[in-house]
Parts: structure tokens; C-alpha cells; sequence
């Protein structure tokens, strides 16, 4: 009868069970980005007569439509998207194809889809929640094959399935070209594989054919000028000094380095206000806070990253079924990557890849991808029967 009355009373209600601590790490990193973003392009607008605050009501209106997804993907029962994740990973390959029919290329990339009223839809980024859920119903499967037990590890057969459906849309988004995405793709898919008891020896050689094919792709040529520059700019100091891309991560570090301890404050960094940083409000828009909020302001974007990781695990560790879990391994993975390239790029520690950070960058379609993955951990949570009021 108290559960009954704890239940009639809304104390356990599904609101209640969500995890706030997750939910508060994103929507202040998302707010903070905000600022950030507004802070990167005001002045830019303003010098050529637009609306100097266009692009925080885009990026808070994108947030919010990121907010509306992820309920939508809390909702539905994740247990139920297994029967769905064949329509998922499909609907991702008709988005990659369109994008190459009747797509646009913005700078240097063919990986945009222009609509009305000036959006743009980046198919690419919801290929990563596609491949993660799709993955995870592969290798899930095999443990989840009998009833509340939990039977063999994935084999080979399995594995060479999974690298089988990965290829397929990792090589549509070469196509575009777009190395960073591959990088992420590649570096979830690996993740996944060792955490679900894969066989290592597929995990090492994954791993080595990786390092491999980098260095045949720079051996042979076979990147665009432009992005062998970006490669080069890193691994080579003469390179750095003599390309674009290099002077653009020398501001970029400058940038950071004016910050010091407590940064010049928001809307007065001088190279953010004097636009010497390209791409401010989505590639670099680290380097916005690392001057204008100093390594205390910097810091707690990392702090925040952190404590999104350390909740999206420990929703894994505590998933009933293996499917769960694997999806909230391959969101860390992706998360965990994706923002130690963007961070590492605006130091001159990792090559340039246009690769946003996750919940601060502008883009419509990474907040979006991003707030999707952020409710189906947000579900995982919900249906653990680690709690008896899990639905």
C-alpha cells in the first residue's frame, strides 16, 4: 500500500527518476555555449549590419528543439528500439545518400543539406545515434539471446557483421569528405567492440589497421590539398608556419593564452572580438572561453564534460541488458572523442577536423544528435530494474 501511495503521489514519477545531475552538466554546458557563440559573432554581424544577436537565437532555439528530441527519444521504450534500429540505420543511409545528390559544400566539405530560413542539416551527425543503436542490437543480441541470461560473448561472425554496417556509411561520409566523423565513427565502433567482450585480437588489429591506413593516406597523397594541410600543420612545425591552418591554430592558442586565470571577460577578448580566430562559433569556439573566461571558465567546460561522461557510464554499469549498456558505452566513446579532438585542435595537440564540441559549438543538427543521444541515456535510466519503480 506505501508504494502504491509513494506512486499516487507522484514521489516516484518518471521526473523524478530522470537523472538531474546528467540533465544540469548538459543544459549548462548548452547555455554557456550560448554565450559563447553570441560572444564569437556579434561584432562580426554587427560590422556588416545584420542582427548582432542572430546567432544565439538560433543556437537557444536549437537547444530547445535538441530538448524536445531528447523526450522524444526518453519516451519510447529503448527495449522497443531494437525492432527499430534496422529503420534507424537505414533512414541514415538514405540521409547520406541525399546529402551527396543534393547536397552543399561549405568549406571544403559536401555534408550540408540546405533548408528554408537559412538552416542546414548535416546528415552525418545522426549516422553516429543510427550506427551506436545499430551496433549495440548486434553485439547486444548475443548476450541478451535467452531470457534474464546472459549466454556468449559476440565471435567473429558477429563481429565482421558489425564492421560490415559500419563501412557502409563510414565510406558514404568519405565520399563527402568528412575525416573527422570517420574518426569518431571508428573510435565508438572500437569502443563498443571491447566492452562487449569482443575478441581483442579484432579490437588490436582494428586498431593497427587504423594507425596503418593514416599513414598510407599521407604516404600516397590521397587527401585534398587542404586537408593534408591540416594533417601536416600538426605533425610538422615547419608546415604549421608556412599554411593557413597553422596561423589559424597559432591565434587559436594565442587566443587561449590571453585568457590567463580569470580570462577578459565575456564580449572583450581581443582575439575574439577582433575575429583573428576563424570559425569562432563551431570549430574554435573553445578558444572564445579560454580567453574570455581564463582557465577558471575553460576549466569548468571540462568539468561539466567530465561530469556528463561519469553520469552516461554509470547509466551503462546499471543498464539490465546489454543492449543498454552498449548504447551508453558508445555515447561516452563518441562524447569522450569528440571533444578531446576539439579541445586538443584549438592547443595544437590534435590536427584540425572541424569536429564540434558537443552542447557548446553552434550547429543545429550536432545539438540535435547530441540531445537525442542525451535521452536515450535518459531511458536506459529510467527502465533499470535496479529500481523497483523503473517502468
Amino acid at each position: 500500500m506505501g508504494q502504491l501511495r509513494d506512486r499516487a503521489s507522484g514521489r516516484h514519477s518518471p521526473l523524478r527518476r530522470l537523472d538531474w545531475v546528467l540533465m544540469g552538466a548538459v543544459l549548462a554546458l548548452s547555455v554557456l555555449g550560448a554565450l559563447l557563440v553570441w560572444s564569437a559573432t556579434r561584432q562580426r554581424l554587427a560590422d556588416v549590419g545584420g542582427d548582432p544577436n542572430d546567432f544565439l537565437k538560433r543556437h537557444l532555439l536549437n537547444l530547445t528543439i535538441g530538448l524536445v528530441l531528447a523526450a522524444g527519444a526518453m519516451l519510447l521504450d529503448y527495449r522497443l528500439l531494437r525492432a527499430y534500429a534496422p529503420f534507424v540505420y537505414l533512414g541514415s543511409l538514405v540521409g547520406l545518400v541525399a546529402v551527396l545528390l543534393v547536397g552543399s559544400t561549405i568549406n571544403g566539405a559536401h555534408s550540408w543539406i540546405v533548408l528554408p530560413a537559412g538552416f542546414q542539416l548535416q546528415p552525418s551527425e545522426f549516422a553516429k545515434v543510427a550506427l551506436i543503436v545499430g551496433v549495440a542490437m548486434i553485439l547486444g543480441e548475443k548476450h541478451d539471446s535467452r531470457e534474464g541470461v546472459r549466454s556468449t560473448r559476440p565471435g567473429d561472425v558477429d563481429v565482421i557483421v558489425v564492421l560490415a554496417l559500419t563501412l557502409v556509411p563510414i565510406g558514404l561520409i568519405m565520399l563527402q569528405p568528412d575525416f573527422g566523423t570517420v574518426m569518431v565513427l571508428v573510435f565508438v565502433i572500437l569502443g563498443m567492440l571491447a566492452v562487449s567482450g569482443a575478441p581483442r585480437r579484432w579490437v588490436l588489429g582494428l586498431l593497427l589497421g587504423g594507425v596503418l591506413f593514416g599513414a598510407a593516406i599521407l604516404q600516397f597523397h590521397l587527401l585534398k590539398p587542404y586537408q593534408e594541410a591540416r594533417l601536416t600543420s600538426f605533425v610538422s612545425a615547419n608546415a604549421a608556419t608556412n599554411s593557413t591552418t597553422g596561423y589559424n591554430v597559432d591565434q587559436a592558442k594565442t587566443a587561449i593564452a590571453n585568457g590567463g586565470i580569470y580570462g577578459r571577460g565575456l564580449l572583450h577578448g581581443q582575439q575574439t572580438q577582433g575575429q583573428f580566430v576563424p570559425e569562432q562559433q563551431t570549430d574554435f569556439v573553445f578558444t572564445v572561453a579560454g580567453e574570455e573566461l581564463g582557465f577558471l571558465g575553460s576549466g569548468g567546460i571540462l568539468v561539466a564534460l567530465g561530469v556528463i561522461l561519469w553520469r552516461a557510464l554509470s547509466i551503462a554499469k546499471d543498464s539490465d541488458d546489454s543492449f543498454g549498456a552498449l548504447v551508453g558505452t558508445g555515447v561516452v566513446c563518441w562524447f569522450a572523442f569528440q571533444a578531446f579532438v576539439n579541445i586538443g585542435m584549438t592547443l595544437g595537440i590534435m590536427p584540425v577536423t572541424g569536429l564540434p564540441l558537443p552542447f557548446v559549438s553552434y550547429g543545429g543538427s550536432s545539438m540535435f544528435a547530441n540531445m537525442i543521444a542525451v535521452g536515450l541515456l535518459q531511458n536506459v535510466r529510467l527502465r533499470s530494474r535496479t529500481d523497483p519503480y523503473a517502468l
